[in-house]
């Protein structure tokens, strides 16, 4: 069974950039599906970016198309999250998410679809 940790939130000004980590034990995560998700101050949790198991062509959700991008390090069993020209509507907990369920091309950005979760990653993005 895979366990994820996320990592790498912190504050940071509009325009700048962070990376997050998503680190896996107990398992290899390029066997899952891996997702990205965020939950704004006061909103719902919404999914921003997914790669599917054995895949290496995330997919994005519009509002973070061709400022984040998503890449798997299969050697140090890690996804990471780089986020550019980040805005004040960036802000939120960051979490990452595992499925063994959905193929590449497939994984879905509704949360509610994905098993395993970590525990989430603070960003605050100051205006």
């Amino acid at each position: 069974q895979l366990h994820v940790v996320e990592s790498g939130g912190e504050l940071v000004q509009a325009g700048g950039s962070l990376r997050l980590s998503c680190s896996g034990s107990g398992d290899t995560m390029g066997n899952y599906a891996i997702g990205w998700f965020r939950r704004a101050p006061g909103g719902a949790r919404e999914g921003i970016a997914c790669v599917g198991r054995d895949d290496d062509h995330p997919f994005y959700r519009d509002s973070v198309e061709g400022r984040f991008s998503m890449s798997r390090d299969n050697a140090k069993n890690k996804v990471y999250l780089q986020m550019n020209a980040l805005k004040s509507d960036d802000t939120g907990t960051y979490y990452c998410a595992a499925d063994r369920l959905w193929e590449a091309d497939k994984c879905p950005l509704g949360w509610q679809l994905w098993d395993t979760w970590g525990q989430g990653t603070q960003v605050t993005v100051s205006s």
